[in-house]
């Protein structure tokens, strides 16, 4: 018998098992005060018919298993229903952030070559116009609004079919699932191609690294990772935030909503909890019921996790997990290892410590290169202590970029049966076996001393009272550059930018690794991934900073 893998099966599992129980609170319209808006509750067994109906809605328009589908309409019921109802049919879900670039956008649809396209009218609008997947849509299917936009409403569809089960398409572990692209956060963002069995692996690996058993309330602020919460037995708690703009969420939002309905877990972003911290800080707020805390996107600064930390039930929990789109979770570590433990050393320069691998997955460092690795017997394994690139594999590790072979070829490197991911990131291993994250690659700075990583050099600056975040750039060309530290200052610390300074070339001075560092710039406000918030654009200020000082950047 053919073995068969549908992500969409743990929903109607779910729906057999816990009928009742709550699976998605949504708000039902945006608030523009500080007050909670009115939330909608659905059901397991609700979400899985709804889910079937739009399954068979989606079919009447012409969409079918394997077809590529881009979707796009705002976080909320339809999402879920919609996203449930293309995997449930075995079609192709096209992901991208909204929020990214009109050129990159257009560039990744073109690229995924949907042949249909799901979306609300503003989306609609937005293909025709600015003409997106143009030469590969057929099938047009708007969510929302009085007019088809050249295609089928959906509300109609679902008029015209019949309400029945839907069983999920018997689609194969190895069969295309998704496409997921990346922030884009060092370049144009790239598809992710999931396959059945990655969905299936994640949901293990999050099941064993964060101990999740169903009956949990989690607020995922990130949408997408609430996907994984049907198949977990947990109800998700969408917040009424723009998913693009995590650290401009409103924290009184956040925190009525974590007090009404019982949220013990939250997912956010560096730059969420950042926000999240200060209001608790600021106004006293303590949050008893969130035993789990879970962040991911970029490194968390220990002052966050600092600061955070007093003010929920001291058994509860922080993890940081590492991964990205193409792995995760990779590894994982609580906040109490990093207060207490690794801190010291991160902001003396060690580079940020993120756990153990999971034991599913193989991780481990090789010599930096740029260039493509085909096979694994070209490459030198690192020994414990020296800094290379961090490679992975395992169950939820992808295996290419959807339309993008240079880019596959460079990321990819085929040992025996199995093909491992070049993450893209620096570190390596500690005597206890614990991984520690240096910085991207192609954000390292090349001097003509050597190389300088990011992240074993901004925390030291970070730790500098008045600096809210730092970015250490290269300027000239590479092996010749001048490495130069930007500052980001804390509200109210603009009068003290002289000290701050000079108590900056004094760090730099410190150390060995860092006393190359002879120029200190400030720059008004970091620019930042869409998705995240967190990720910092070093690209950008690396040429900023090229102007101020009349240099060429890299």
């Amino acid at each position: 018998m053919t073995e068969t893998a549908n992500i969409a099966s743990a929903l109607s599992e779910m729906a057999k098992l816990r009928p009742d129980a709550v699976a998605l609170r949504v708000p039902q319209r945006a608030s523009r005060t500080g007050e909670l808006p009115p939330y909608l509750d659905i059901g397991y067994a609700e979400l899985d018919a709804a889910s079937d109906h739009s399954a068979a809605a989606l079919a009447a328009a012409g969409i079918a298993r394997g077809m590529k589908t881009a979707l796009m309409v705002r976080p909320g019921r339809e999402l879920f229903v919609l996203m449930f109802a293309l995997f449930k049919l075995g079609a192709v879900p096209v992901l991208i952030d909204p929020g990214i670039d009109r050129r990159a956008l257009r560039q990744c649809l073109d690229e995924a070559a949907p042949e249909a396209f799901v979306g609300i009218p503003l989306a609609q609008i937005a293909r025709i116009v600015l003409r997106w997947a143009s030469r590969s849509v057929r099938v047009v299917v708007t969510v929302g609004g009085p007019f088809g936009w050249g295609g089928r409403r959906l509300q109609q569809l679902r008029e015209v079919v019949p309400t029945l089960r839907l069983p999920a398409a018997p689609t194969r572990p190895d069969e295309l699932a998704a496409i997921l692209f990346t922030s884009g956060s060092t370049g144009v963002p790239k598809g992710v191609e999931y396959l059945h069995r990655h969905f299936l692996a994640q949901v293990e690996l999050l099941r064993e690294a964060f101990a999740l058993s169903p009956g949990h309330v989690n607020m995922p602020t990130f949408p997408p990772f609430a996907l994984f919460d049907p198949a977990l037995g947990s109800t998700s708690v969408i917040p009424d935030m723009d998913p693009t703009r995590p650290a401009g969420a409103d924290p009184r939002k956040l925190v009525a909503a974590i007090e009404r309905y019982g949220v013990d877990m939250l997912f956010g972003s560096p730059a969420l909890l950042d926000t999240l911290s200060r209001h608790c800080e600021r106004h006293g707020v303590r949050l008893p019921g969130l035993r789990r805390v879970i962040s991911a996107g970029a490194p968390v600064a220990p002052a966050i996790l600092a600061r955070l930390r007093p003010w929920l039930d001291p058994a509860a929990e922080i993890y940081t997990p590492y991964g990205a789109t193409e792995c995760l979770p990779l590894a994982v570590i609580e906040s109490a290892e990093l207060l207490h433990d690794t801190r010291t050393a991160t902001e003396r320069g060690a580079g940020t410590c993120v756990g153990r691998p999971l034991a599913a997955n193989t991780v481990r460092i090789i010599a930096i290169s740029d260039e493509a690795i085909a096979d694994w017997s070209g490459v030198r394994e690192l020994p414990v202590g020296e800094v290379g690139e961090i490679t992975v594999a395992g169950p939820t590790t992808t295996e290419a970029y959807h339309a993008r072979p240079a880019a596959t070829a460079l990321a990819k490197i085929r040992d025996g049966a199995r093909i491992v991911h070049r993450m893209g990131d620096l570190g390596y291993f500690d005597a206890q076996g614990r991984l520690w994250f240096c910085g991207r690659k192609s954000q390292r700075v090349r001097t003509a001393a050597g190389d300088l990583y990011t992240e074993q050099a901004e925390p030291i600056f970070n730790a500098i009272a008045g600096v809210r975040r730092s970015a250490l750039v290269g300027v000239g060309a590479a092996g010749a550059q001048q490495p130069v530290i930007v500052l980001e200052l804390e509200a109210g610390a603009t009068d003290a930018a002289e000290r701050i300074e000079a108590e900056a070339l004094n760090c730099a001075a410190g150390f060995a690794h860092t006393r190359g560092i002879a120029r200190v710039l400030f720059h008004p406000r970091f620019p930042v991934d869409i998705r995240h918030n967190a990720k910092i654009g070093r690209e950008t200020l690396a040429r900023w900073a090229g102007t101020k000082l009349g240099m060429p950047a890299r």
